[in-house]
C-alpha cells in the first residue's frame, strides 16, 4: 500500500487539486509545448516559435511548390523528348550554400541558449535526481542531505479528488521552491533513464557511474509533471516525475517534515528495495 506524502497537498497547496494553480502535464489532444515556467523553457519556446518553425515552414512550402511545378511542367505528355541536362553548376552552388546559410543563422542561437541552460555557477540549492529500475530516488544535499524515494501510484489507488493522475502521481512528490536557481543532477544506480519535465525544459540523462548537470528556476508555484524519457526496462513506463513549486515558507515547513520522516525510516541501500516516506500530514 503505498503511503502518499499528503504534507504538501493537505498544507502547501490547498487549490492545486481543485486546479487552482498552474499544473504542468499533457493534455487530450494538445498540440505545442505545455506553458514554460523556467528561463530555460522560455528560451526553448522562443527559439521554435520565432525561428523554427518560420523557416520550417518557408522550406516546407518552397519544396511543395517545387515538386508541384516539377511534376506538371516536366510530366511525360508535355516532355516526349526527355532533356539531356545532367547538371547545372549555379543551382548546385545554390543548394549547398543556401542551406548552409540557414544551418549557420539557426546554429547562432542555438549554441548561446544551449550555453545558457547549461549549467549555473551561483545555485541556491541542488537536488540529486537517481534513477533506478523502476522509480526515482531524490537527495536534497543542501537540506541534510536526506534522501527519499518516489514510486508511482497504482491505478487502483488513484484519487481524483485529490488531484491525483494515472501514470503520472507518485506517492513523494519533489518539492521546490519558486523563483530560486535550483542545480539538478543526474545520475543512475543500473541502466541509463532519462528524467524528463517538459514545462520546465529539462530532459537529462541519468547515466551509471556519471553525473550529467543543468539547472532550473520555476517561476509559477503549481504541479508539473514528467517522465523518464529512456528505454530503461520493462518498468520504464511506469517512472512519473511529480514536482511541486511551492513558496519558500512552504518549502522550508516540508524539508523540516520530510528531515523527521526519513530519519524515521533509516538509510535506504542504494540501489535496494524501494523505501516509501511516511505520509506528512497528521492523518
Amino acid at each position: 500500500m503505498h503511503k502518499i506524502a499528503t504534507f504538501g497537498a493537505a498544507v502547501v497547496l490547498p487549490s492545486m487539486a481543485s486546479g487552482g494553480a498552474l499544473a504542468g502535464q499533457p493534455e487530450p489532444w494538445g498540440l505545442g509545448f505545455q506553458d514554460a515556467v523556467t528561463p530555460t523553457m522560455e528560451n526553448i519556446a522562443w527559439f521554435h516559435d520565432i525561428i523554427l518553425l518560420p523557416v520550417i515552414t518557408i522550406i516546407t512550402l518552397f519544396v511543395l511548390g517545387l515538386m508541384t511545378y516539377v511534376i506538371l511542367r516536366f510530366r511525360e505528355s508535355r516532355n516526349p523528348e526527355p532533356s539531356r541536362t545532367t547538371h547545372n553548376t549555379m543551382v548546385e552552388v545554390l543548394w549547398t550554400a543556401i542551406p548552409t546559410v540557414i544551418l549557420v543563422l539557426i546554429a547562432i542561437p542555438s549554441f548561446r541558449i544551449m550555453y545558457e541552460n547549461d549549467r549555473i555557477e551561483q545555485a541556491d540549492m541542488t537536488l540529486k535526481t537517481i534513477g533506478r529500475q523502476w522509480y526515482w530516488s531524490y537527495q536534497y544535499p543542501d537540506h541534510g542531505d536526506f534522501e527519499f524515494d518516489s514510486n508511482i501510484i497504482p491505478d487502483d489507488e488513484i484519487d481524483p479528488a485529490k488531484g491525483q493522475l494515472r501514470q503520472l502521481s507518485v506517492d513523494n512528490p519533489v518539492y521546490v521552491p519558486v523563483g530560486k536557481n535550483i542545480r539538478v543532477l543526474f545520475t543512475s544506480s543500473d541502466v541509463l533513464h532519462a528524467w524528463a519535465l517538459p514545462a520546465a525544459g529539462i530532459k537529462f540523462d541519468n547515466v551509471p557511474g556519471r553525473i550529467n548537470e543543468t539547472w532550473m528556476r520555476i517561476e509559477k508555484e503549481g504541479v508539473y509533471y514528467g517522465q523518464c524519457s529512456e528505454l530503461c526496462g520493462t518498468g520504464h513506463g511506469y517512472m512519473p516525475i511529480e514536482v511541486r513549486a511551492v513558496s519558500q515558507e512552504a518549502f522550508d515547513a516540508w524539508v523540516e517534515k520530510a528531515r523527521e520522516e526519513y530519519a524515521k525510516a533509516g538509510d535506504a541501500p542504494a540501489g535496494g528495495a524501494p523505501v516509501r516516506m511516511a505520509s506528512l500530514d497528521a492523518r
